[in-house]
């Protein structure tokens, strides 16, 4: 009787569970702009998340490079980003109390998340008034973002690890899916690693080691297209370095990680202070040829770079520097240098902008040369590579005798001939 019973409520039990709301624990994670399921390896398939203070244990000095960088600042409350940046201002209207997470706040700009988990767009005393409601650091200005829209936090997918639109963080209405830890952590690239852990680690040991660039690219990019790059206004949107890559000619061909460490910060922010830290392959380093054809040039002589041409600020993610100075490079690389090619054009399909697969001379020349125009530059681009005209030499000294010279020699064969004739 006790054992149907006990057989009943186990039954009964099962029964409920089915109706119950799902567990914490996600159906499946995915990463990136097009939400793909995150990968996993041998071995990895029911791994979950730890968190990056686990791996620190065995990788103190991947893990020491990149709490340096913006990755790690993806999604942060409010005391950990003023941690870093203590001048960093909450919008009119708001307290630090009044945030429950801010959006970057590392390097470009930082987003403010209300109590609701809704992105705030409202600001003010009374929050009546739209928009102002993004921090641009560069400047220290306020500006739009979805002014006065509801705008759901829905960027988890490529701001935090382990992310999941099965469910919705803590259950808030502004929130639009849920993650296991914040910021982009070791786990976002390389999968859950707790088997990993569980066997002691090893390389290669259940867990991901995945160099291709199409890595990277799951976050760098927007949109589903490969072949299209989105762009508003004079510029690229920010984060599509991956879309500039593939269609960037013979450079698509190698990886992010051949010129970048993943683990190290490029651009300078609240935690980190030298550009370009994390660059282990410059330009030089392959086009050893290239360089040597530079060397003399005009341009070399001015102290132009490789990169201030072929990578310049065509990206933007929060305040332009000038009209074709966005702030963050291009991964273009190639160049069309003619009068009437065009950067950014308007596709008639769908009414959107995009970019061409080439950078033009508004942004390879005028950021320099600000008071010429597009036809000046088409003209003189092609003088960029002429070699320096080489100083004149001085003049050689005369090899004849001069007249003083031959005064000399008369004067003295005449006072020889004098002395002889004494004798």
């Amino acid at each position: 009787m006790k054992r149907n019973i006990l057989t009943e409520f186990i039954i009964l039990l099962l029964l409920i569970s089915l109706f119950l709301p799902s567990a914490a624990i996600a159906e499946e994670y995915v990463i990136g702009d097009q939400k793909t399921p995150v990968e996993r390896s041998e071995g990895q398939e029911d791994a979950t998340y730890v968190g990056a203070e686990e791996c620190k244990t065995c990788h103190l000095e991947q893990y020491n490079d990149w709490i340096t960088t913006g990755h790690n600042y993806k999604l942060n409350t409010p005391d950990e980003i003023l941690a870093v940046r203590p001048d960093l201002p909450m919008p009119d209207g708001y307290t630090k109390d009044d945030i429950l997470y801010i959006i970057g706040g590392w390097g470009w700009k930082a987003r403010y998340i209300g109590a609701d988990g809704y992105i705030i767009t409202k600001t003010g005393e009374n929050h009546d008034i739209d928009g102002k409601n993004q921090y641009n650091l560069a400047t220290g200005e306020w500006v739009d973002y979805n002014a006065g829209k509801e705008k759901k936090y829905d960027c988890t997918k490529c701001h935090n690890t382990g992310s999941s639109y099965d469910t919705d963080q803590d259950n808030l209405p502004g929130m639009g899916g849920s993650w296991e830890f914040r910021g982009i952590q070791c786990e976002a690239c390389h999968g859950p690693g707790s088997e990993h852990v569980a066997q002691s680690g090893g390389i290669g040991v259940a867990i991901v080691l995945n160099s291709e660039a199409s890595m990277c690219g799951q976050c760098h990019r927007r949109g589903g297209d490969d072949d299209k790059i989105p762009a508003s206004g004079n510029f690229v949107q920010h984060h599509e370095q991956y879309l500039d890559f593939l269609a960037s000619g013979k450079m698509s061909d190698l990886d992010c990680v051949d010129c970048h460490n993943p683990h190290q910060p490029i651009h300078m922010g609240a935690t980190n202070t030298e550009a370009g830290k994390g660059i282990i392959k410059a330009c030089e380093d392959c086009h050893q040829n290239s360089v040597a054809e530079y060397n003399g040039t005009v341009m070399q002589l001015e102290g132009v770079e490789c990169i201030d041409c072929h990578m310049p600020k065509a990206s933007l993610s929060a305040a332009p520097e000038s009209e074709f100075v966005g702030d963050v490079r291009s991964h273009l690389f190639r160049m069309d240098i003619s009068a009437d090619a065009e950067y950014i054009y308007t596709d008639p399909a769908d009414n959107k902008q995009y970019a061409n697969p080439a950078l033009t001379v508004e942004y390879v020349c005028l950021p320099c040369h600000e008071d010429m125009d597009k036809e000046w530059a088409a003209e003189h681009a092609p003088e960029a590579m002429a070699l320096m005209p080489e100083a004149p030499t001085p003049e050689e000294s005369p090899t004849e005798p001069s007249p003083g010279f031959g005064i000399l020699v008369t004067s003295t064969v005449l006072m020889a001939v004098y002395l002889l004739k004494r004798r």
